[in-house]
This record gives C-alpha cells, sequence and structure tokens, in this order.
C-alpha cells in the first residue's frame, strides 16, 4: 500500500461505493422529520375535533339544563343555559324558545398551532317529545 493513501477509501472504491457515503443517513433524517411534521398535523387536527365533541356536549348539557328550567321563565332557562356553557369552557351564541322547546348555540376557540385559532360550533334542542314520534 502507497503511503498517504487512506486504506478506508481504498476499501469503499474497490466495492464501487465512494459516491454512497450518508445516503442512507439523509433519507432517514428526512423520513423522520416528515414523521414528526405529519405526526403533528394529526395532533392538531385531533385537537379540533375534541373541541368540537366538547362544544357539541355543552350545547346539549345547556338545552337540557334550559328545558329543565323552562317552567320558571325563558330568560331563566337561557340563563342556566349561559351558566352550564360557562363551566364548560364554552359561549352560547343563541338561546332561543319556542313554545317549550330550547335551541342553544354555542361556540368555542380553538387554537390549531400552525393553523392559527379556529372557532367551533354546535347547536343542541331540548323538549318535550311529539307524541306523533
Amino acid at each position: 500500500m502507497r503511503a498517504g493513501r487512506n486504506t478506508w477509501a481504498k476499501t469503499v472504491e474497490g466495492r464501487g461505493l465512494a459516491g454512497d457515503g450518508g445516503g442512507a443517513t439523509v433519507f432517514v433524517c428526512v423520513a423522520l422529520a416528515a414523521l414528526i411534521c405529519f405526526t403533528l398535523v394529526v395532533a392538531q387536527v385531533g385537537a379540533v375535533v375534541v373541541a368540537r365533541h366538547r362544544a357539541q356536549g355543552a350545547a346539549d348539557l345547556g338545552a337540557l339544563g334550559a328545558a329543565a328550567v323552562l317552567a320558571e321563565g325563558a330568560e331563566v332557562g337561557c340563563a342556566e343555559a349561559g351558566e352550564i356553557a360557562r363551566r364548560m369552557g364554552v359561549r352560547v351564541r343563541r338561546c332561543v324558545v319556542v313554545q317549550w322547546d330550547v335551541v342553544v348555540d354555542v361556540e368555542a376557540n380553538v387554537s390549531a398551532g400552525v393553523f392559527g385559532a379556529r372557532t367551533v360550533r354546535a347547536s343542541a334542542r331540548a323538549g318535550p317529545v311529539d307524541e306523533n314520534g
């Protein structure tokens, strides 16, 4: 072997791998970065979906709470819906009482990370069941 020549380089060149040094490492790093980005996006979308379900639960409970005290008046019913919504971390957008039916619309803000803040909305109705079905 000649002086000054790297034995590792000679071995690599002998197998025809001289241009491939580190290619797999770069590929794995890029794949890992893509996987991390994908995971973050899925987590953010999941957070928005969970917030939407919580808003729907708040609307349902608010409408049921309002219907439960509707005999005391529409204002009392809507105040009850507002209190339930506040405790569940949402805002009442609209509370409408028509005869014995209560319709409650709620909204909540949720952070979607790089996608910014989003507003989720939900609506629910509560009242007596019709005799016809």
